[in-house]
């Protein structure tokens, strides 16, 4: 699929799901959290790395900070999330670099769901180890910053999301020379909504 497209049916999706219906109480109150287990992958976009491949699997666990907010059809919820990805494969011309990343911060606004389906963006950022240089000749040591559209499929208890996300792979100048990777990719995620617990109103009994 071309990139443009990819964008034309996510930008769809982002904007149809929030016309569709009544707005329905969203999975994620203030002070709840989001747990979630994701994999993605896609491909370099431009210049010497544009055939250069990306996959990963990563954990998150994002905390929902607001209740409902803004007018319209922008009213959501902010969330803050930090992600763990012990899976990061770079596949380059001189080999696949395994590597581990950490993403302290992710800034996502979460749509009140409707017709349960939750759309969402999100943009983040952090830091990436690999075994070989990424990419051939640079450093072992990159930082990563990302953008992503999405929505979240909602379910009683768990919840499916897919995105499509824009990572850039980036040595920061730290070595000459600084190519970096701009990726396109395709992200899955499967996870749940906690809900906080309720303070109990009855009266104690002897």
């Amino acid at each position: 699929m071309k990139p443009a497209l990819a964008w034309a049916l996510l930008a769809f999706l982002f904007v149809a799901a929030p016309m569709s219906a009544r707005a329905q109480a969203g999975p994620a109150p203030d002070d709840s959290k989001d747990l979630q287990i994701w994999t993605g992958g896609g491909h370099g976009l431009n210049g010497s790395n544009a055939n250069t491949w990306v996959s990963n699997i990563g954990l998150r666990y994002g905390w929902i900070l607001t209740d409902p907010a803004g007018p319209g059809l922008l009213k959501g919820r902010f969330e803050y999330a930090v992600d763990v990805v012990p899976v990061f494969l770079v596949l380059q011309r001189t080999g696949t670099a395994y590597g581990f990343g950490l993403n302290p911060f992710a800034l996502k606004w979460n749509f009140v769901p409707r017709h349960n389906v939750m759309p969402y963006i999100d943009i983040g950022g952090g830091t990436l180890f690999t075994n070989i240089k990424t990419p051939p000749g640079t450093s072992h040591v990159n930082f990563t910053t990302s953008g992503a559209i999405g929505a979240h499929f909602l379910r009683s208890k768990y919840n499916w999301s897919v995105e499509l996300r824009f990572m850039h792979i980036s040595n920061a100048g730290l070595i000459e020379p600084n190519p970096g990777i701009n990726t396109l990719q395709v992200r899955v995620g499967f996870g749940r909504f906690t809900q906080p617990h309720q303070k109990s109103t009855a009266p104690d009994h002897p």
